[in-house]
């Protein structure tokens, strides 16, 4: 079990959080249209995954925004935040802040995420909440980050993430190569 804080009071997190190297647990989350989506939906692209307690909540919406921007540098990546929020409710947010980059999906149907993830608030009174964090994966689901932020009401570290999701690319170094002719 671990432990993040809110207003300088610790709450207790239930589940295994998935540590880098790992393969990522599939999970089952539910878009804005009731729609079932499967991990495996994304197979072959990266993923960036921001769990929040609520898209309602201002730490929520504060993370959404930020990975909307993120959305626009990132290539064969989807995006994703997930919290416990109706389809409804993320659908309204959708509306109203008219995000193009990121998806955001309900535990509605995929209460299991909550301890595959490790990100099970089970303290009363926001049991049944998320607490936040940040996942990276690569095309293959191989978790490269995973981030539980300290404090709920903080936000995670996006360049972390992004350097392991996005590297910059190498540079070219030219190997001599021992040319034999034949004669």
């Amino acid at each position: 079990m671990s432990t993040v804080m809110l207003n300088s009071t610790p709450v207790s997190i239930g589940g295994r959080f998935p540590r880098a190297g790992e393969t990522a647990h599939s999970f089952m989350l539910v878009d804005i249209h009731l729609q079932d989506v499967p991990l495996s939906k994304f197979w072959g692209q990266r993923k960036l995954i921001a769990v929040v307690p609520s898209i309602d909540a201002a730490i929520g919406l504060t993370i959404a925004r930020k990975l909307e921007t993120i959305g626009y540098e990132l290539k064969n990546t989807v995006i994703m935040t997930v919290s416990v929020d109706t389809p409804y409710a993320l659908s309204r947010v959708l509306d109203t802040e008219r995000f193009l980059k990121i998806q955001l999906m309900s535990t509605l149907r995929g209460r299991d995420f909550h301890k595959d993830y490790g990100v099970m608030i089970t303290d009363i009174p926001l049991s049944g909440l998320m607490t936040t964090a940040l996942f990276a994966l690569d095309v293959d689901d191989t978790i490269l980050y995973s981030e539980l932020v300290s404090d709920l009401n903080a936000e995670p570290n996006y360049a972390s993430a992004l350097d392991l999701l996005d590297p910059p690319a190498a540079t070219a170094t030219v190997t001599e190569v021992e040319v034999l002719s034949i004669e």
